[in-house]
């Protein structure tokens, strides 16, 4: 009898059991459980493949480090902004409706509330880069960008001008861009070298590194803001890179910025500072403290509120506020969004906000960009459709890009967050939340610009989809879920 291989097999069987019931205490464990289900299956059934994918990838959190950075630069702004909350300021009615929203935003993001803000919707993907230029051309002291995807390409050429000329008159320039964002497009290394040769300071998001500081390799900062002296802002939906993406198809897109001015500037640059400092290990306090230096004075009557998330932070911050906010809804949710692959809690909230009689609209896209993604989104569609939510779908060739969402007349949400896993589990994201009825009114005249140039898509019609285009959409939906 041979000993030795039983007793090979023997602790074969023992260690194959004992690691799928560690991974069955481990998966589930401060997992959502749409993820769990997808980790175990891939484990359990493939685990040539499930196990190492799942050492690779299985964290959906930022390392203990770059946690801690993010603690700790969040303590120092909450800090800063302990006395600033404005929402005492605002009428009994406002209060009691915003109240709930903006507390849990405060309690998410650190940031309060800030009042006598100007929002000017941007809607044009060509204008808000020329609008962009335009301040970076009248800064006087700073100007700060962060994107995910930075290009040089004939689209951005006049906004390394730009910079290129602030730095000659003595601006300081500081620009962040994702370590993979812009690694996919054209002219990579010369632009690196031309912003190192112009003088301006910047780095890459998130770089690949090992050891203590490994994060697994597809949590990315999604984030695309713009600050200048303290005096505007830009925050949204849109990359900078031309239109097309430089792709080799026709798909181009469409996408939706806001323009702040007033004190809610020092939010927005509190959020390039802090990813600023996880970067480069520079507080940019001076630039923050309300004590040292004055918030930037009022431009307008819009009270806001920016909002960061991602998995730096403990929750997921933009889940449980689009969540909120869909509960707070009475009358219309106009929902645009290009990726709407939602989680569990979110997908109830749509469902009984339809049912319950408030009018739920959303706009996705015909054409897709990310066929895995297209076709998980289109696997939720079935039962929206039944809940009595309203789809639509924007036509080809344009991809509509935008992010914004609409409460009823008087809130609106505006930034860079997609409504699917990756956003809200393993991308940064920021949104900016607007509580004025203005600002909603000229979002809805985009809405209706949307609307009209796209398809309602009707349950009867939907039912009749091929067979194997509901196969792909089960497959995709499942492998959606492993964040």
């Amino acid at each position: 009898m041979d000993y030795i291989g039983v007793a090979a097999a023997l602790g074969y069987i023992i260690f194959s059991i004992g690691l799928r019931l560690w991974f069955l205490f481990y998966i589930p464990y401060k997992r959502h459980s749409s993820s769990a289900i997808a980790w175990l299956l891939v484990v359990f059934l493939i685990p040539e493949i499930g196990i190492p994918l799942f050492f690779l990838l299985g964290s959906p959190k930022l390392s203990k480090r770059r946690r801690a950075l993010q603690a700790e630069i969040d303590d120092v702004v909450e800090r800063a902004t302990r006395d600033t909350n404005r929402l005492k300021d605002l009428d009994l009615a406002q209060r009691d409706r915003i109240d709930s929203v903006v507390s849990l935003g405060q309690s998410l993001g650190t940031l309060p509330l800030s009042l006598g803000n100007t929002a000017d919707i941007l809607p044009e993907y060509n204008k808000a880069i020329t609008d962009i230029v335009s301040e970076v051309n009248n800064a006087t002291e700073f100007v700060h960008l962060e994107y995910f995807i930075l290009a040089l390409d004939n689209a951005t050429e006049p906004l390394f001008e730009a910079m290129e000329q602030a730095v000659r008159r003595g601006v300081k320039v500081r620009v962040l861009f994702d370590a993979m964002g812009f690694r996919a497009y054209p002219n990579k290394r010369q632009m690196m070298k031309r912003l190192t040769d112009a003088g301006i300071e910047w780095r890459k998001m998130l770089p690949i590194r090992l050891g203590r500081n490994y994060n697994r390799p597809d949590l990315r900062n999604h984030r695309k803001v713009v600050v200048i002296d303290d005096r505007v802002a830009f925050l949204g939906s849109q990359n900078m890179i031309d239109r097309t993406y430089h792709r080799k198809d026709d798909i181009y897109y469409d996408e939706l910025v806001v323009k702040l001015s007033g004190p809610i500037v020092r939010q927005c640059n509190v959020l390039f500072a802090s990813d600023w400092y996880c970067e480069t290990g520079e507080k940019l306090l001076a630039l923050l403290d309300p004590k040292k230096r004055p918030l930037p004075r009022g431009t307008g009557l819009v009270p806001a509120q920016v909002i960061p998330s991602g998995p730096g932070y403990e929750v997921l911050g933009n889940l449980q506020l689009f969540g909120q906010l869909l509960y707070a809804a009475k009358k219309r949710i106009v929902i645009t969004n290009p990726y709407f692959i939602p989680e569990d809690s979110l997908m109830v909230a749509c469902k009984s906000a339809a049912q319950r009689g408030v009018e739920v609209i959303m706009i996705n896209s015909e054409v897709m960009d990310q066929k895995a993604v297209g076709y998980a989104q289109r696997s939720y569609y079935e039962d929206l459709l039944e809940a009595g939510v309203k789809i639509y779908l924007y036509k080809a060739p344009i991809l509509l890009h935008s992010k914004h969402l609409t409460i009823d007349d008087d809130i609106a949400v505006i930034g860079s967050s997609n409504m699917d896993i990756r956003s809200f589990a393993l991308d940064l994201e920021c949104v900016v939340t607007l509580y004025d009825q203005s600002v909603v009114k000229d979002l809805k005249k985009v809405q209706a610009a949307n609307l009209k140039r796209s398809k309602q898509l009707k349950l009867s019609e939907w039912h009749g989809r091929p067979l194997h285009t509901k196969f792909f959409e089960s497959i995709a939906r499942l492998t959606s879920a492993l964040q």
